[in-house]
């Protein structure tokens, strides 16, 4: 009887060192405790991380400067084999539009077809959903878009307290028990003090709800804290 052979198993990971040089130099990371003379991705790690452990089956993210928190977490679902993210930018430029519109914004999701190009470089160009316009306006839609419930959620769009609030209710709104959401820039002080941001401000409402959330803070580089979502209904609290 001839022997059968066991074919080896090749598992899908996309952190290989070309990707992580490809993320440094097409996503280009900014303020997330990111090394590329040692190709650490910092909070990177921690965003694939999360979605490759938690198996979400969607992901919605806010704002992004040239995608380096959507590449992170699109691999992850990539890997997984299963899931989708949808990225939510209307790619406001502060030369084009000012600094009343966007403080950062560089104009990066204006082609359909450039961005399109842009997810085919990583190979997530049939997992990312990217909406040009604001989240605001989307979230006024989300039912009629037939979008499902959110899982894992990534906020990082106008960091001012008001809008920091709506998109952070708004998430928690439309998400499921024990879901899981990260916001970015929670260690800019310098702005905080400016009121040129309030994410730290709005953090420390949330952490008020205990009930509702748990929290753990990163308060390196920008800083990223990530919030565990205890009561669906947690965002009639905060409305």
């Amino acid at each position: 009887m001839k022997a059968i052979t066991a074919q080896p198993y090749e598992p899908d990971f996309s952190l290989s060192e070309n990707m992580i040089q490809s993320i440094f130099r097409d996503a280009k990371p900014f303020g997330h405790h990111e090394d590329p003379h040692n190709l650490n991705l910092g909070f990177g790690f921690i965003y694939y991380a999360m979605a490759r452990a938690l198996r979400p089956k969607h992901i919605l993210i806010i704002g992004s400067g040239y995608g380096f928190s959507v590449i992170c977490f699109a691999l992850a679902v990539r890997d997984n084999g299963s899931g989708q993210l949808t990225f939510i930018d209307p790619s406001y430029s502060l030369l084009r539009d000012g600094p009343l519109k966007t403080i950062g914004g560089r104009g990066t999701w204006d082609d359909p077809e450039k961005v399109k190009a842009h997810w085919r470089k990583f190979g997530v160009e049939g997992i990312v959903t990217h909406y040009q316009m604001t989240s605001e306006a989307l979230f006024a839609d989300y039912k009629k878009k037939k979008l499902p419930k959110i899982d894992l959620a990534f906020i990082d769009g106008s960091h001012t307290y008001e809008d920091v609030k709506k998109d952070f209710v708004n998430v928690v709104r439309v998400s499921r028990k024990n879901s899981y959401v990260f916001l970015h820039d929670t260690n800019i002080y310098f702005r905080e003090l400016l009121h040129h941001a309030g994410v730290k401000s709005w953090l420390k409402v949330i952490a008020g709800a205990k009930e509702a959330f748990q929290i753990v803070d990163f308060p390196f580089a920008s800083g990223v804290a990530l919030i565990r979502v205890l009561d669906p209904k947690a965002w009639e609290q905060l409305a």
